[in-house]
């Protein structure tokens, strides 16, 4: 008996997907609920399990191809008599046989002699394009080299060089996940008015504050105590304070928002997603550390759900954990701004009259100027960093 191995619902807003990865092949048996194909939207990558033990006994939909959901990606034999035959034909004993090309060098090699005398046609290409008559395997009984012997060993040179830079290039198909972040990224470029303002925080305080709490923050939550839920609730401050970086512009009417979702830009093999702390100005600092931990596992298996990277009124990109010093984010539309966060690194800085040397961290902070003006996004940005250099008294509240 056949069962169809259909696209399943996805999300209403989703229609149709496309066939990334086959993870079985044709005649190849499986259990029930196992892995058989992988499907990527525009949002998310997901696995698609078998609905009951079996054989693939056809593929409809191959690697690459669009597929609507409801659409039959392949059929299943889920018979008792459906097995894999296992068996593999009889090798064959191989056949080596005498290659002509050699039995032409060997020819040419005989009568080398015969090389000696080239028509003038012959020497003349021979000396423009600079060959040796010796390395051309001739054609004739006699071993004499022709016109076209020769411009054949150079229509030969040329297809093994184009061969050769063939293979030192792969040319694979964007993912749909890929050309959605390429189409969502330039489509902000070409509608927001981007612009970028930096400043850069201390992080000494953090650094202490972490060091002194992160085992009794360990031992009570049993999740470790990280620098992105410090810039989190900074954040999150700081937009109820500067209420246009957490609005929207939607047709001619800017929404402000009430709430404060913020996106955790991941980065995975296929490509960013932004992950959603929903209501993230009611969660302890150690909701946020489950919350970031649970997201960022299911960012990196491809099991992130459309309600995971629904909404968001804020983003918050760290390029620091590659090693980044300083960067220009793009916002994510229909948002209105975006933070930077960069590595950290000790530099000398003046304090008071002193010169001393503290870890400091580049922040950006990229915004839609349409609706955020130069004064508004400079206060956002210092009112961060005073957030984050006072960590125990203004976040923490001790």
């Amino acid at each position: 008996m056949s069962v169809e191995l259909k696209v399943p619902t996805l999300g209403e807003s989703i229609t149709e997907a496309t066939v990334s990865k086959w993870l079985k092949k044709v005649g190849e048996s499986f259990e029930e609920d196992e892995p058989l194909v992988e499907i990527e939207t525009d949002k998310i990558t997901v696995e698609v399990s078998a609905p009951s033990a079996g054989v693939l006994s056809e593929i409809k939909a191959q690697e690459g191809k669009d597929i609507s959901i409801g659409g039959v990606l392949g059929l299943i034999d889920d018979s008792n008599r459906a097995k894999p035959s296992g068996k593999t034909k009889a090798s064959e004993p191989e056949i080596i046989a005498e290659d002509p090309k050699e039995k032409k060098k060997e020819k040419s090699k005989n009568n080398l002699e015969s090389n000696l005398t080239l028509s003038p046609s012959v020497k003349k290409i021979l000396e423009e394009n600079n060959l040796v008559a010796d390395q051309i395997t001739p054609s004739r009984d006699d071993g004499r080299l022709t016109k076209a012997d020769v411009m054949e060993h150079m229509q030969n040179q040329s297809d093994n060089n184009k061969e050769s830079k063939e293979e030192q290039e792969e040319i694979v198909p964007m993912s749909k996940i890929r050309r959605t972040i390429a189409t969502r990224l330039k489509e902000a470029q070409n509608t927001a008015a981007i612009l970028t303002t930096f400043n850069e925080v201390d992080m000494s305080e953090i650094i202490e504050v972490r060091e002194s709490k992160k085992e009794d923050f360990m031992k009570r939550y049993g999740v470790k105590l990280g620098f992105m839920s410090f810039f989190i609730k900074a954040s999150v401050m700081a937009l109820q304070e500067y209420s246009a970086v957490n609005a929207e512009i939607r047709d001619d009417t800017i929404v402000y928002k009430n709430h404060f979702d913020i996106g955790i830009a991941v980065g995975t093999e296929k490509g960013l997603v932004v992950p959603v702390l929903k209501n993230a100005d009611q969660m302890t600092f150690d909701e946020i550390e489950r919350q970031i931990v649970e997201l960022s596992s299911k960012a990196k298996k491809g099991t992130l759900t459309i309600d995971d990277l629904s909404g968001g009124t804020f983003t918050i990109s760290n390029g620091g954990v590659y090693g980044s010093l300083l960067s220009t984010p793009i916002i994510n539309p229909p948002q209105s701004g975006i933070l930077g966060m960069h590595n950290i690194v000790k530099r000398a800085i003046v304090l008071g009259d002193e010169i001393v040397i503290r870890p400091m961290m580049y922040l950006a902070f990229s915004y839609d100027h349409r609706i955020v003006d130069g004064k508004e996004s400079v206060g956002f940005l210092i009112k961060i960093k005073e957030f984050l250099e006072n960590p125990s008294k203004t976040i923490l509240g001790i």
